[in-house]
């Protein structure tokens, strides 16, 4: 007897589906002989149903309500038999109270997605205008594992050893200039390799490429009319799930085989790949946002909230993820081991790290859970975990980051000395030195490795702009130029913005120079930004995470026009 396939025969049967009670773990949606395992968690809620769809159809083909006998504990499972895998996409329907007062916002109109799905439908092509009367804007599908990764393995570059470059996956080669076969894409990177090679770069680190909603919080701006996006992607619909809209062929599907045939070929270009990764908060904001996920499944477990039932804002973006808490700590392991197994990704920078150290009521831990965990991690023993050591709370933790001699950080503290220092500020030769040297005021006991030494990245001004602007200029954005760091220690060497002084321009030159020495010859990691390299500009916006346009892409022309910068760097 085949004692592998005896769960595997239905129990049930509804609407002339066939099903039986599933396997508890893993959560999601994994294939089984004959049908589809659905598992997933819910403390509080009352009744669960999952929704089966066809692909780009708007109306379900069936709904079946899990029976009481197929919840365990906190988790409703259920395996449903003889369905078109390729063809299928999925969601929830929750019942439970609504008591918004002690954590509850269980509506069981609501489809909701799940959050560990691996591919999302709905988002399928960038910026494509959405179907809002749709009330299930965001589905899950399943992803297949056939990717041939030939003899591909993670790259285990010692971290001393890296030079990092941040770059935007759409905005790489969007720009007409680029010349590539997919502007854009994941593919688009590929047709640039060569270009990356002959920077010196051995790592790329990849602003968010977790899906998320281009469309989240889009407007015209009052003014000019122009269509602003989330544009950057710091705001995920689902952390297992690559995004669609970033591939070329993202309406098949697509995407998960083109993220991983980008690493592929990055490996075998002897670069790393470092995701950046937002853990921190969902794309559903605070108390007036929409639910698309966690806040329907189980509000009260997912996120902070404070005793009045509204949301903790330690991320600024609306919500924070109750990270400390066990399901939530294990969704983040999955998502990151799955990331490490399945992609071969080698490391990942953590968006706003510091919340990841923080209890249920926001409250920072000594010995964070979560952190220890992400540290001593089997499956991520090799990956590198890189913190941004703050929040939006106040939380600043740059040089005492729960380490766990595992961590490194993008050190705050380099980039303020080394801009100050650059533009002429007096008194600080002392801690010029101190930074140079590998910050050990910061990290004597992890070494110059846990420094990631950057001087802009994207969240601020260009290289560029860092010598060509005194104030920001973030009017483009719509928020009447109240958006934005006002503390940037730049300076404009005399005139603000473009000029044609020659005198001006040559000294903005010789401090990018300047710039670029310090970074190189400092011990720690180098970081910077795409473009820097060529002198790109944004003309003085500070925070173009809205700016889906020539404003943030990558003009190609600079290779050219901004040739004695490039020689100089490579």
């Amino acid at each position: 007897m085949d004692f592998s396939r005896i769960d595997y025969y239905p129990t049930h049967q509804q609407h002339g589906y066939r099903f039986r009670r599933g396997r508890t773990l893993p959560f999601g949606a994994t294939v089984v002989p004959n049908g589809v395992n659905f598992s997933i968690f819910s403390s509080a809620a009352t009744s669960c149903t999952l929704v089966l769809f066809r692909k780009h159809e708007r109306e379900a083909m069936v709904e079946i309500e899990f029976p009481r006998e197929f919840r365990v504990g906190d988790v409703y499972s259920m395996i449903v038999f003889d369905l078109d895998y390729e063809d299928l996409e999925y969601g929830y329907r929750f019942g439970g109270p609504w008591e918004p007062r002690i954590g509850h916002r269980f509506d069981p109109s609501k489809i909701v997605c799940d959050p560990y799905a691996r591919v999302i439908g709905g988002r399928d092509v960038w910026c494509a205008k959405p179907d809002w009367d749709d009330i299930y804007q965001h589905r899950a599908r399943l992803a297949f594992d056939d990717f041939d990764w030939e003899d591909d393995r993670p790259l285990e570059i010692t971290t001393n050893d890296l030079v990092i470059y941040e770059l935007h996956v759409r905005g790489f080669t969007a720009h007409n200039s680029a010349r590539v076969s997919a502007p854009g894409t994941f593919a688009g990177i590929i047709d640039k390799i060569p270009y990356l090679k002959s920077l010196g770069v051995n790592c790329v680190e990849l602003m968010p490429i977790f899906e998320f909603d281009e469309w989240e919080n889009s407007r015209q701006h009052p003014e000019t009319g122009q269509l602003l996006l989330n544009y950057w992607g710091y705001s995920t619909l689902a952390f297992l799930a690559p995004k669609a809209g970033y591939a070329a062929t993202g309406r098949l599907g697509m995407q998960v085989d083109e993220v991983k045939n980008l690493i592929k070929q990055l490996h075998q270009a002897g670069i790393e790949v470092i995701l950046d990764v937002v853990l921190n908060h969902t794309a559903e904001g605070d108390h007036r946002g929409p639910t698309i996920s966690f806040r329907g499944i189980d509000n009260k477990n997912y996120y902070m909230l404070t005793p009045e039932g509204y949301y903790y804002n330690f991320s600024g973006c609306g919500n924070t993820l109750n990270c400390n808490h066990p399901v939530v700590r294990n969704l983040v392991l999955d998502c990151l081991r799955y990331w490490a197994a399945d992609y071969h990704v080698d490391g990942f920078r953590f968006d706003l790290a510091s919340i990841l150290g923080r209890d249920q009521n926001g409250a920072p831990l000594a010995n964070p859970p979560l952190l220890e965990s992400l540290a001593l991690d089997p499956v991520l023993s090799k990956c590198k975990l890189i913190a941004e050591a703050w929040d939006a709370g106040g939380l600043y933790q740059v040089g005492s980051f729960p380490a766990y001699n595992r961590w490194a950080e993008w050190n705050g503290k380099y980039r303020d000395a080394v801009r100050k220092f650059l533009k002429g500020d007096m008194g600080l030769v002392g801690e010029i030195a101190t930074r140079i040297q590998g910050s050990p005021d910061l990290y004597y006991y992890r070494g110059p490795a846990a420094s990631i030494n950057f001087i802009t990245c994207h969240d601020g001004f260009t290289l560029y702009d860092l010598f060509s602007y005194n104030e920001k200029h973030n009017e483009a954005n719509g928020e009447h130029n109240n958006d934005g760091a006002n503390d940037n220690n730049s300076w404009n060497c005399g005139a603000e913005g473009e000029t044609r002084d020659d005198s001006v321009n040559l000294l903005r030159l010789q401090l990018m120079k300047n710039a670029f020495c310090m970074l190189m010859l400092g011990r720690g990691v180098p970081m910077f930004l795409m473009g820097d390299e060529v002198g790109r500009t944004q003309h003085g916006n500070n925070n173009s995470y809205c700016q889906d346009n020539d404003l943030s892409w990558m003009d190609w022309t600079l290779v050219q026009r901004n040739s004695e910068l490039l020689r100089f760097v490579t």
